[in-house]
């Protein structure tokens, strides 16, 4: 099955799939009925503490992507987002506006990682 990552201003697409908010906070500017989600995952996100760190400056990102990676090795939901893959598509949604430099990549590489 395949893993998509979307920004959740995108219009939902027909190979979306499961839809996963993976932001803590909710996104500005979107209505619960425009983002269109079947699971809001907040649990997965970031914790604040990380978020406060990494604050979208990219000379911090490979030191974010280590340590969120370490948070997510301890993470609980990170098995509710591979059980929805096993049974199709899952599209992670994200608010950030920088679509390199961002928790859900590092979320995406990491079950990418683990899904077989």
């Amino acid at each position: 099955m395949t893993l998509l990552l979307k920004r959740i201003y995108e219009a939902p697409g027909a190979d979306d799939g499961f839809r996963i908010l993976v932001d803590r906070l909710w996104p500005r500017g979107i209505s619960k009925e425009a983002a269109a989600l079947d699971l809001w995952l907040k649990e997965v996100a970031p914790s604040p503490d990380l978020r406060k760190f990494f604050c979208h400056d990219i000379s911090k990102w490979e030191e974010f992507k280590t340590h969120y990676f370490e948070e997510l090795e301890e993470n609980n939901e990170v098995g509710t987002i591979l059980e929805h893959l096993r049974d199709g598509n899952v599209t992670l949604l994200y608010a950030a506006k920088d679509e390199i430099h961002n928790h859900a990549a590092v979320l995406g590489e990491f079950l990418e990682r683990r899904k077989d």
